[in-house]
């Protein structure tokens, strides 16, 4: 089991949805960003008052934090006690991004900054329903080195409707460019109750998406990224410790609407709204919405899935030997562990459900 501790923190907030977006999120809510910190800091002083252990990870995210006053935002911060070393990280929309926004992040104790690029053409944004700037992520990072930040992160999305190859190669080379510590590059997903799933001529073409994911990986690994995680890349020492955490099967809470938490192998989930979580932690009642226990088999099994699509893999006996010998091309061995080759990373769910149980 990792030895850590995390805490998410989840903002609701958002100016725009974008059209792919199946998160807790809103965009007509911003009246109750004042009680809705007052509820977070009340739920987290609560959960530190019943011996909640130091967060060795703290992952602020949603939403859109950067649009609650950074000052209070960090007040919800303060309330959370962390461990020595502790990873810090705060998700921002380059829109939003101010020097002295960053500056007091890092006053407040946020070590890690992570950027939604999503993609540096303007036509590829708007097919995702974004509606930020492509010139104001290069003043965003130059913001986040200025304020100190030594650590951050560049999330960007392939696989548009209308997106080329060339489109993205650009965002690919804008990207490296720009220097950073830590890319993660996600396939676009069409997810029930979106804007994009109600639109089949917009969805993913998988081999176009396989074939942006090997650019991808070519582009990255020439600059010193990386790869550690399928969708993750990083110079050695930036990888991202709260995502570590969640694939090793960690323990951590979720403070906020619609958050999730983990303790050893039972999984709970707050009530979706802000205004539902507000009344519940304001009436001193638990916010949680629903749980769930999972048996030793199953907890064993999802860590096997979870560790299978990171560079060390699984141990040895996690695949039968006849698996390995059909998936020779998709798997090898390393010592005494089983990695994905790149062509298993582009196949790696087909992957997973070959696993056996065994640790």
């Amino acid at each position: 089991m990792h030895p850590g501790f995390g805490v998410y923190v989840h903002i609701p907030f958002c100016a725009k949805k974008c059209d792919y977006c199946a998160f807790a999120t809103f965009t007509d809510r911003h009246q109750l960003t004042t009680d809705y910190l007052a509820a977070l800091r009340t739920h987290i002083r609560r959960s530190v008052t019943n011996a909640m252990p130091r967060a060795t990870s703290v992952f602020i995210g949603g939403g859109t934090p950067t649009l609650v006053p950074a000052t209070e935002l960090m007040s919800v911060l303060a309330e959370i006690p962390l461990a020595s070393g502790a990873e810090v990280t705060v998700e921002c929309n380059p829109d939003d991004i101010t020097l002295k926004m960053m500056q007091t992040f890092r006053a407040g104790g946020v070590n890690r900054i992570s950027i939604g690029v999503q993609s540096t053409v303007d036509h590829v944004l708007k097919s995702l329903g974004r509606t930020h700037n492509p010139e104001n992520v290069k003043r965003s990072v130059s913001f986040v080195r200025e304020a100190g930040f030594e650590t951050f992160n560049l999330d960007i999305i392939y696989g548009a409707a209308g997106e080329t190859l060339d489109d993205w190669s650009r965002t690919l080379n804008d990207v490296v460019a720009l220097d950073p510590p830590h890319v993660s590059a996600y396939g676009l997903t069409v997810e029930p109750n979106t804007v994009l799933a109600t639109q089949p001529d917009r969805h993913p073409d998988d081999d176009d998406q396989a074939d942006k994911y090997l650019l991808c990986d070519d582009v990255f690994s020439a600059y010193g990224l990386q790869n550690y995680e399928i969708s993750n890349w990083a110079v050695s020492d930036h990888e991202c410790e709260h995502n570590s955490l969640y694939w090793q099967q960690g323990n951590y809470e979720g403070f906020g609407s619609a958050a999730h938490a983990h303790l050893d192998g039972r999984r709970w989930w707050n009530v979706r709204t802000p205004e539902r979580y507000i009344e519940l932690v304001r009436a001193g009642e638990s916010p949680e919405s629903s749980s769930e226990t999972l048996d030793a088999q199953t907890s064993k099994r999802e860590m096997l899935q979870l560790l299978v699509r990171t560079r060390d893999g699984v141990p040895l006996g996690s695949f039968s030997d006849v698996d390995l010998d059909e998936m020779s091309e998709l798997l090898e061995r390393r010592n005494d562990r089983i990695v994905l080759t790149r062509a298993g990373r582009l196949l790696a769910n087909e992957v997973a459900l070959r696993l056996i149980d065994a640790i």
